[in-house]
């Protein structure tokens, strides 16, 4: 199993471009299974996830090419079966993804209860109360879920609680049912205004995508498209917290300054001069500690999940004392305990870690517990006197295209190895 060496490292200085959004691009190539048409799509990150996503629709008899590095051309006009097993969906819980348009296009569904980080519970419950409000008939049996329907009807939904994966499955299911669609406290994610984008360039009519309503009128077949990914706001924002970590300044290209207002904001507040241009982000700490931060994760527009951990392993190595509350996963600090075994000084009370930063932590063996708390324990053992070892880095190649090499090239001391003893 590989593993990542990780030594101390000086303050990370130079350029790096972000690959496209991994959980944009994963609900993009499922949306492929809506039409009898080719689906293009470029910037797509190679990533362990794109490849299980592949095989999965493969396995389904859809037509996926690759005409480009970053490039998959979709066409489930040879689509042989509307199951998604339990070997493949088990690793990656977006495999869901797949429920909405195989029943929206196929009228029937065998999908795998999935599986993925293990960070909470995440219920699919809000999934099926949708697509049953929109006349499907749904059975749970054997650890699957079997659906079917004649055509779906449009239906007003109201999610008891945000879910992306949710807003994005149902407004999938909705695109191709009879009437409209109202999907009320609908997620804001710029990853489901991009689904909607790409729906749209299919052919689907939605409006309302990035509030908390979403209106779908349905349509009777979508067509051919071409659609970019858009940019990895959390990729992005992990190099530039490292930045911010190594005390260094990193340009991060090809994204997008509009998808990360909260976080900037809270750079801004640990010390960094932030620059952004149309399409670069900068942070530059002119070799300043960095001063800790408090943090409170919240839908988007609210600071993002996904980015809790880096600012965690950030406030390890600031001046004074931080505050992190975890509002959207029940079970979202497994990465302290590691931080932990590098020295850092975190208490935990439920939902809310405190952090007192240190000047420097100590190098330890680690393991990898989830994808972004990964790239937390990356930014933690370029800080650590010493050498790391990073075990499990496989959740890392689930959401992170060459991180290696990235992290390289901007001045990290660190390599990948196979059966370190």
């Amino acid at each position: 199993m590989d593993k990542f060496v990780v030594a101390e490292s000086g303050p990370l200085k130079g350029e790096v471009a972000a690959s496209g959004a991994k959980n944009a691009a994963l609900p993009i190539l499922c949306a492929g299974l809506l039409s009898n048409e080719p689906l293009h799509v470029t910037n797509v990150p190679k990533l362990w996830d794109i490849g299980t996503t592949k095989k999965l629709l493969t396995q389904m008899g859809v037509d996926v090419q690759q005409p480009g590095s970053h490039e998959i051309t979709i066409n489930a006009k040879s689509i042989t079966t509307c199951i998604a097993p339990y070997e493949l969906v088990r690793t990656m819980r977006a495999s869901i993804l797949v429920l909405g348009p195989l029943l929206a296009a196929r009228g029937e569904a065998h999908v795998s209860l999935p599986g993925g980080c293990a960070i909470g519970a995440r219920p699919v419950n809000l999934h099926l109360m949708g697509l049953e409000a929109m006349g499907a008939e749904i059975k749970l049996e054997g650890g699957f879920i079997h659906a079917k329907c004649n055509r779906l009807k449009g239906a007003h939904i109201m999610f008891d609680t945000v879910t992306v994966t949710g807003t994005e499955n149902l407004m999938m299911a909705a695109v191709l049912a009879d009437g409209e669609t109202v999907l009320e406290n609908a997620a804001r994610e710029p990853e489901v205004v991009d689904l909607a984008n790409c729906l749209r360039a299919m052919g689907a009519n939605i409006v309302g995508d990035g509030t908390t309503t979403i209106r779908i009128q349905g349509v009777k077949a979508l067509h051919e498209a071409t659609h970019s990914v858009l940019p990895d706001r959390i990729e992005t924002g992990t190099f530039l917290v490292a930045a911010a970590a190594t005390r260094g300044c990193v340009r991060v290209t090809k994204t997008d300054p509009a998808l990360l207002d909260a976080v900037l904001v809270k750079l801004q507040q640990a010390g960094a001069v932030v620059r952004t241009g149309t399409d670069f982000i900068e942070v530059d700490m002119q070799g300043r500690r960095p001063k800790a931060v408090n943090i409170h994760t919240m839908p988007h527009p609210g600071f993002p999940t996904d980015m809790q951990a880096q600012f965690m392993a950030m406030n390890c190595l600031a001046e004074g004392v931080g505050t992190i509350r975890e509002t959207i996963f029940e079970n979202r600090f497994m990465h302290a305990q590691e931080l932990l075994r590098l020295g850092a000084d975190i208490r935990i009370e439920g939902n809310l870690a405190i952090v007192a930063g240190k000047e420097r932590l100590m190098a330890a063996p680690i393991m990898s517990t989830d994808l972004r708390a990964s790239a937390s324990l990356v930014i933690a053992a370029l800080c650590a006197e010493g050498q790391t070892i990073i075990d499990r880095i496989y959740h890392m190649d689930r959401g992170y295209e060459d991180i290696e090499g990235k992290f390289t090239a901007l001045g990290a001391r660190m390599k990948r190895v196979t059966n370190l003893m």
